[in-house]
């Protein structure tokens, strides 16, 4: 039988068997762990995306075999807890994804690996902790509350103790949480006729997110301005949970079955009602649009949800190439240096938010499109902050030599890591900037002069 050398199809994604009884067999784990990590160790090619390459393969020549099987199996845990589930080599790099008949999926194999290990009862209390957004976002919210949360992140005292006992880094600059969360203070206007486009729905319906409902609610206003000013009709999701994806990548799959049951009904109906679904985190985004579909590909509901799920960058280029987007911008942004998370790439719908930003008279983007390295709750973790620095360097550098007016990012928690990279907190290579940092959306919302 010939065997190929890589694949020349675009890489497929197999169902994720999460509810099987030899999902969590730890065994049958161990074994496909030690298949899937001997292919890496003969290709290499990811070395330079993260830090679990270079840990599974220096494991691998310092082993007394000088091959995967001289690895102990419980060694196989520091290379697991250093993928944050980026997918960047599955996308990017690795030429043995499926349809390849070695059948790689090792951002996939690596949640595997945190579901067996969240079932054994092996999680940390921090971890559980950092990815229970929704409930930290309710309580860090209260009015009297936020006040002493945002205090106690920025006071150095407060933040050796989170890091000796939480193990959250003191080094890390956290966001703030607010008060006037955007679900209680949105005004969204629906009073637009809906003008469908051939590729784009007329009217949108926005899934707020745990992090701009509690912790940048501007971003959600912004969006609404955006929408508005482009006479879209637009209301708030009636009811809404986290997406599941900080449970999904702590291994609590039941946890995001949970999440799933709270959200797709709620959302399956607007799809039907033929509303565009948008969130402004691409995270976010990609849990609707491929987990959930991964996790659950018999749910209709879950593949209508998935149907109707928008980027609003890549919303906001249907209705351009539909002849329906106001490009009557009033002021021009200078030099912007733009990041493309991760989690935005994956969906492969191109540069959406770049192509944007462009049409801006005036306006200079430079893009960057690597890995910023902070992951949703991985680059707070105390053992993991100097590696997500490390991971940031070369963004950090490329973001700053273009002299930018704004550094941006559709990730708002990589744009805060960037400009933290910058400044030189944890990072004094970078130098520092004058730049702003602005969300995108919010860089629109300039442009248009509102």
């Amino acid at each position: 039988m010939t065997v190929r050398e890589g694949s020349l199809e675009p890489p497929t994604r197999h169902p994720l068997d999460w509810q099987s009884a030899d999902f969590y067999d730890e065994g049958k784990l161990n074994h496909e762990l030690e298949r899937v990590f001997d292919i890496c160790h003969g290709c290499r090619r990811c070395v330079n995306l993260c830090t679990a390459f270079p840990k599974l393969f220096d494991l691998v020549d310092e082993s007394p075999t000088l091959e995967v099987d001289g690895i102990p199996k419980k060694d196989y845990r520091e290379v697991i807890d250093r993928c944050y589930l980026c997918d960047m080599c599955y996308m990017t790099k690795c030429p043995y994804v499926p349809p390849h008949e070695w059948n790689v999926d090792f951002p996939h194999l690596m949640l595997r690996a945190k579901a067996v290990k969240f079932r054994k009862g092996e999680t940390s209390f921090r971890d559980k902790l950092l990815s229970s957004t929704d409930a930290l976002g309710k309580l860090a919210s209260i009015p009297v509350v936020v006040q002493m949360v945002n205090a106690a992140n920025k006071a150095a005292p407060v933040r050796r103790l989170m890091d000796s006992v939480l193990g959250i880094h003191q080094d890390r600059v956290l966001p703030e949480y607010d008060s006037a969360k955007f679900r209680a203070t949105a005004k969204p206007d629906a009073s637009f006729p809906v003008r469908d486009g051939k590729t784009a729905p007329g009217k949108v319906a926005i899934f707020s997110t745990c992090y701009v409902n509690y912790n940048e609610p501007g971003i959600g206003h912004d969006l609404l301005k955006v929408l508005a000013h482009n006479e879209i009709p637009a209301i708030i999701v009636d009811k809404e949970a986290c997406c599941g994806m900080p449970k999904l990548e702590l291994g609590d799959l039941e946890a995001v079955a949970r999440n799933k049951d709270l959200n797709i009904p709620v959302l399956a109906k607007l799809a039907r009602e033929g509303y565009a679904i948008l969130t402004a985190v691409p995270s976010c985004t990609l849990m609707f649009k491929q987990e959930l579909p991964l996790m659950f590909p018999d749910d209709a509901e879950v593949q209508a949800v998935a149907e109707a799920m928008f980027d609003p960058f890549e919303y906001l280029v249907l209705r351009h190439k539909d002849g329906l987007l106001n490009k009557t911008f009033s002021q021009t942004l200078g030099r912007v240096s733009y990041h493309i998370p991760c989690h935005l790439r994956v969906q492969n719908m191109g540069q959406k938010t770049r192509e944007l930003l462009e049409m801006i008279p005036g306006t200079t983007v430079t893009t960057v499109e690597r890995c910023a390295g902070h992951d949703g709750t991985w680059g707070v973790k105390s053992e993991f902050f100097e590696q997500s620095m490390k991971i940031g360097r070369p963004v950090f550098r490329l973001m700053n030599d273009a002299a930018p007016d704004y550094i941006s990012s559709d990730c708002a928690i990589a744009g805060r890591h960037i400009q933290q990279g910058i400044n030189g907190s944890g990072d004094n290579e970078a130098g520092g900037s004058k730049a702003q940092k602005q969300h995108p959306i919010t860089l629109i919302r300039i442009a248009y002069g509102l």
